[in-house]
């Protein structure tokens, strides 16, 4: 079995974490960004995992991409699409740029990404497509119509996707995290952050991003092969579904 991983927006946050999990595991990793020059290039000095740049908005940018890192590391076993953008606005301030670039990224980035690799691990009878969702794509969130709206669509091509994967050996799941410590969260006004995100969250704390990392190991294992079609909701107890 090829031993290639592709982890988009693969190189900061919980992204990061996967590729490093994955890493760990014995996966040659890919970690896909879009923009960040220099923080990819501190990512792979730390962790010695080759980041690759592009946008997973762009069919056709994702199908080349795929195929450097296929030439580069060997068929994709292991596919997490992870990469995600938030473009908040009440709904009747939100822009038709701002629905579009979201949507973009978040939903339609899983179909070209997946795309890219769906027939070779159908030729291969094995694949694991792990998508990260969020628990606004589960409950929704004022000011995120786009966000939530994409998210709870990860779920549905997951759903969808595991049936159409199931007898070809390739499962397809879903981790929906709730408030995770990254440093995007941990910038938000300390304040807010202690008297009205964290007393949301049962268990008193954040998530770190090592623990949705843990979950993407479980499920791109071998062990998980009677797991598709679900999503794992780690969220502190925030939000059942």
């Amino acid at each position: 079995m090829s031993k290639a991983a592709i982890v988009t927006g693969g190189t900061r946050g919980i992204g990061a974490a996967i590729s490093k999990a994955l890493k760990e595991a014995g996966y040659e990793v890919a970690a896909n960004y879009a923009g960040n020059d220099d923080a990819a290039k501190a990512f792979t000095d730390d962790t010695g995992i080759k980041a690759f740049k592009w946008s997973v908005a762009d069919y056709d940018a994702c199908a080349e991409g795929v195929k450097q890192v296929q030439q580069e590391l060997g068929d994709v076993a292991v596919l997490v699409n992870n990469a995600g953008i938030t473009r908040d606005a009440m709904f009747h301030k939100m822009t038709p740029q701002q629905w579009k670039e979201v949507i973009d990224t978040n939903l339609t980035g899983l179909f070209n990404m997946t795309h890219a690799v769906w027939g070779g691990m159908r030729d291969r009878k094995f694949g694991r497509v792990i998508n990260i969702s969020s628990v606004n794509g589960q409950k929704g969130q004022a000011g995120q119509a786009n966000y939530s709206a994409a998210k709870a669509g990860d779920i549905g091509f997951t759903r969808a996707l595991a049936q159409e994967g199931a007898r070809a050996g390739i499962t397809v799941n879903a981790i929906a995290p709730g408030y995770i410590g990254t440093e995007m969260v941990r910038a938000i006004d300390a304040k807010v952050l202690n008297e009205r995100i964290i007393p949301q969250i049962p268990v008193g704390r954040l998530g770190e991003p090592e623990e949705i990392a843990r979950c993407v190991a479980f499920l791109a294992s071998e062990d998980s092969g009677f797991i598709s079609g679900s999503t794992i909701s780690a969220n502190g107890a925030q939000f059942f579904s």
